[in-house]
């Protein structure tokens, strides 16, 4: 059983909820947009939403410029 994460294949975790995610992952960015199979997960459900086995997680670092 497994996930991909940003297109890499890792270990699925039962129950483990998008918070724990990026802990595990070590995704530090204070500001991320999470993706699972292609719909965006709230930041204010990060600890609440679980991840399905063979899901597909995306991670994406927002950055600001100027």
């Amino acid at each position: 059983m497994s996930i991909k994460v940003n297109g890499r294949e890792v270990d699925w975790v039962e129950n483990e909820t998008v918070k724990q995610l990026l802990k595990r992952m070590k995704y530090t960015f204070p500001l991320v947009v999470v993706k699972i199979n292609d719909e965006v997960v709230p930041r204010n459900l990060f600890d609440q939403v679980t991840i399905p086995d063979n899901a597909k997680v995306a991670v994406i670092h927002m950055i600001s410029g100027g």
